[in-house]
């Protein structure tokens, strides 16, 4: 099995940044697309963005567009999810997830982390 969990939320003014990341536990790390999602309060878990095993194929939900980037580091066990230029709209739990293969659907994805608060202020 994977454990996962989530670090780097917290408070952050509109426009600013802030770098989440997700460490896993177990040698099959790489073995798994990895994906970040996010809820809100009243909301429907969100797809946000999704990187391959490798780490060469990405896939990004449009609203994230050319403000979040995803990364990974497989020696380490790690995945990465930089924010910029946040908006009070990305305020949300996210949540990091393994599946395969790379997917944007949420049932695909058999590993879950416990998520990390993001609060953006207007």
């Amino acid at each position: 099995q994977v454990q996962l969990v989530e670090s780097g939320g917290g408070l952050v003014q509109a426009g600013g940044s802030l770098r989440l990341s997700c460490a896993a536990s177990g040698r099959t790390f790489s073995k798994y697309a990895m994906g970040w999602f996010r809820q809100a309060p009243g909301k429907e878990r969100e797809f946000v963005v999704a990187i391959s095993r490798s780490g060469g194929g990405t896939y990004y939900a449009e609203s994230v567009k050319g403000r979040f980037s995803i990364t990974r580091d497989n020696g380490k066990n790690m995945v990465y999810l930089q924010m910029n230029s946040l908006k009070p709209e990305d305020t949300a739990v996210y949540l990091c997830a393994a599946g395969v293969p790379l997917t944007t659907e949420p049932d695909r994805y058999v590993y879950w982390g416990r998520g990390t608060q993001v609060t953006v202020s207007s």
